[in-house]
């Protein structure tokens, strides 16, 4: 097994796996904390509302494991509902606990959080959009090989703010405004707003890279 997806009954799971095979890799689709703990990697995926992904994740018993291998050293990558789990809080629905593995919050796409240029925009965020991978940091070992404004797959109306925003934003995408699209906490932890396995040649590229870190 080359990459542990976690199961705890959100997300894209079997189109995860199936990029990972493409690649040539094995992605073992399971819930088993014992298996996620042998895995060399481990990623995890999330679609929906923050609030019922977070408290499904604690009723399976997994946040735990998802803290111990996140702290573990091994490569952990978090998509969409799955990074924004990385942080404290979200204000989605109300305010709602992340696994704080990386500190800050989840805002949602609005006039209070970005500014005089929301007003009258349609969220959610849907479709391709592109990184812009910042100049002052390292590039992440999750984007090597791409080129700056390589596109990706986006449906999301809430957004991360780190509060360290040079220590781990990887990627930022302009929607409203320029906001945190990816993550990485410049060790072994990563994360991405958008569905690399919806994003085509690029999505390939990234999950290939993770898969080989």
């Amino acid at each position: 097994m080359d990459v542990a997806i976690m199961d705890y009954g959100v997300g894209n799971l079997r189109s995860v796996q199936k990029a990972f095979e493409v690649q040539g890799h094995v992605a073992v689709i399971t819930g088993d904390a014992d298996a996620i703990r042998a895995a060399p990697r481990v990623l995890l995926p999330g679609v929906g509302a923050f609030g019922a992904a977070a408290n499904t994740l604690r009723e399976t018993g997994l946040d735990a494991v998802a803290i111990e291998a996140a702290h573990s050293g091994k490569p952990f990558l978090g998509i969409c509902v799955g990074m924004q789990l990385l942080f404290d809080t979200s204000e989605e629905m109300g305010t709602h606990r992340g696994l704080g593995i990386i500190p800050g919050a989840v805002l949602r796409f609005d006039e209070r959080n970005m500014g005089a240029a929301a007003i009258g925009v349609k969220v959610p965020q849907i479709g391709w959009n592109s990184l812009d991978f910042p100049p002052s940091r390292l590039r992440s070992p999750l984007f090597a090989g791409l080129e700056n404004d390589s596109e990706v797959y986006f449906v999301h109306s809430y957004f991360c703010r780190p509060q360290y925003d040079d220590a781990y934003t990887a990627a930022r995408t302009d929607f409203i405004a320029p906001y945190t699209s990816a993550v990485w906490n410049g060790a072994n932890v990563y994360g991405t707003q958008f569905h690399p396995e919806k994003s085509g040649t690029i999505g390939l590229q990234i999950l290939d890279n993770f898969a080989r870190l």
